[in-house]
């Protein structure tokens, strides 16, 4: 299948964005599936809501879609708990919803979806909607300043401030404590940091992180990256 990837559909690694869809009818997974992954997206399925919660876990996709009425754990309780933690805040969500009552809706926007989609569902509407919400986090995160606690990192800048206070970071150590910081709590695994840090066509060894963490560390004077023994690292304050 030949893929069509435009601006919305990849990270900023150059790789096709992550789509998580949890339903438990096969039809519609597989009408889902299809569609999205014709727009260039790579997509993962889950059958009921508490395969959603650890696909989720596994992959932290860039989009989940939950269907409403699923076994084991419905929708609207997958977003609750996935919106619970630090890694899932930013994650957009779309629910599937054959509820067209307006009070249904606006439970599902209260408890943290990003949009609803009605169910039965037209293919050309869902890819549209789901390329309009990447096209809007797109634009909004261009040059987004991540704040975490008396933590602010800037991209345009190159700039990490605490309390205020500037701290003067090396290009490859900004790249490390931005990527680590863009979601709090995920723990990124050696080689993950290695590609998205580095990338593929530069040749560095394990050390280059412990170093690169170690200096990090020393600069900001503070406990802000956590090591995962054998895995990778993570940022929590």
């Amino acid at each position: 299948m030949k893929l069509t990837l435009c601006k919305q559909n990849v990270n900023m690694e150059g790789k096709a964005k992550q789509i998580l869809i949890a339903d438990d009818e096969p039809d519609i997974l597989e009408i889902i599936r299809y569609n999205l992954e014709k727009e260039g997206y790579e997509v993962h399925t889950a059958k009921d809501g508490n395969e959603a919660i650890e696909k989720a876990k596994q992959l932290y996709p860039d989009l989940i879609i939950l269907d409403i009425m699923m076994p084991r754990k419905n929708g609207v309780e997958v977003c609750q708990i996935l919106r619970t933690q630090p890694s899932f805040q930013d994650t957009l969500i779309i629910f599937l919803t054959a509820m067209s009552d307006e009070s249904s809706q606006i439970k599902g926007l209260e408890t943290g979806a990003d949009d609803y989609i009605s169910k039965p569902i037209s293919p050309k509407v869902l890819v549209s909607r789901v390329n309009a919400l990447f096209r809007r986090v797109t634009s909004k995160e261009a040059g987004k300043t991540l704040q975490i606690g008396n933590i602010a990192i800037d991209p345009v800048k190159f700039l990490v401030t605490i309390d205020g206070n500037e701290v003067i970071l090396a290009k490859k150590e900004f790249e490390l404590i931005y990527l680590l910081a863009s979601k709090p709590g995920r723990v990124f695994l050696r080689n993950e940091i290695l590609t998205q840090v580095w990338g593929n066509e530069v040749i560095v060894g394990d050390r280059t992180i412990d170093v690169h963490v170690r200096k990090v560390r020393q600069k900001l004077g503070i406990d802000c990256i956590t090591t995962v023994k054998g895995v990778g690292y993570k940022f929590e304050i």
